[in-house]
């Protein structure tokens, strides 16, 4: 027997195992954290709580992210993982709320529900049926959601309703683009960190969400 092909064999059994390991952990942890943050939204409309507003938003996003990649390698990953989804679902909550006094609000909101999770089952079933590899859309989202984010930004400072919306169809395409991305990216090991690949799988859905929402609300508000 060759050993060279035997050794290349184990390479790839091992590579196989370790790229299965990653997706499972991944999903297991997409799953609890998705629940967690609705969760806490649940309790921030059950507690009426207020919106924390942009700014505050934005820096608890950013810390709280800065410290899940800085401890990604460690346990304390895990807990600041379940801070960030937390913390996004706290956020949420008064988003929710406000939708829910609007006519025909909890329609939106099943709609936006079922819409998101219609769109993120088709597309990782998708990439994980074909195996095709999207690592080419990278340089293109990062450039999209920099520009999309700034955009958003704007929106909201300057008042700017349609600019809102455009943004919002745009985030639709962006996280639907990055959920292929990173799907991809796990089955074929370009992503080996399972916290990392939740985080990314996580903003994009919550991004979705929210995006979906905010068409969807428009679309019935009269």
């Amino acid at each position: 027997m060759n050993p060279q092909v035997t050794t290349l064999g184990r390479s790839q059994s091992a590579a196989v195992s370790a790229t299965n390991k990653v997706v499972k952990n991944t999903y297991m942890l997409l799953a609890m954290t998705l629940a967690f943050s609705a969760a806490t939204a649940g309790a921030a409309m059950a507690l009426n709580l207020p919106h924390p507003g942009i700014i505050l938003t934005l820096v608890g996003y950013y810390g709280l992210l800065f410290l899940t990649t800085k401890f990604r390698d460690s346990g304390l990953g895990i807990a600041f993982v379940f801070g960030l989804t937390g913390f996004m679902g706290y956020t949420l909550g008064p988003i929710l709320s406000a939708y829910l006094a609007m006519p025909n609000g909890a329609q939106v909101v099943m709609m936006t529900m079922g819409g998101t999770a219609a769109i993120f089952l088709a597309l990782s079933a998708y990439v994980m049926t074909t195996r095709k590899d999207f690592s080419f859309m990278g340089g293109f989202l990062m450039v999209g959601i920099l520009v999309a984010f700034l955009a958003g930004l704007g929106a909201i400072f300057f008042h700017l309703p349609g600019l809102s919306l455009a943004v919002s169809a745009m985030f639709v395409l962006l996280m639907s683009g990055l959920i292929l991305y990173e799907t991809s990216n796990i089955i074929h090991g370009g992503e080996t960190n399972y916290i990392m690949a939740t985080v990314t799988l996580f903003v994009a859905i919550f991004n979705l969400f929210t995006s979906l929402l905010s068409l969807l609300g428009f679309a019935n508000n009269d």
